[in-house]
């Protein structure tokens, strides 16, 4: 096994300075696509509703319509 290598202090800090970097980009951009995704999923939500609604209504038609007398 060859011996751990001393690795220089200016490419340590680049190194972590970069991780940093990359974590703070991360959480900023996370903050700004989050409220978006919330309201894409409230959207979303709301038209599943919507067709939910329609089917129901088509559903209780077609029941409606085979309960007719005039079969």
């Amino acid at each position: 096994m060859v011996p751990p290598v001393q690795v220089s202090p200016l490419i340590k800090l680049r190194r972590y300075s970069a991780l940093f970097l990359g974590v703070a980009y991360g959480a900023k951009r996370h903050s700004y696509l989050k409220p978006r995704a919330e309201e894409e999923r409230r959207l979303a939500a709301a038209e599943k509703q919507k067709q939910d609604e329609l089917k129901r209504i088509a559903r209780e038609r077609a029941e409606a319509e085979d309960d007719s007398i005039l079969k």
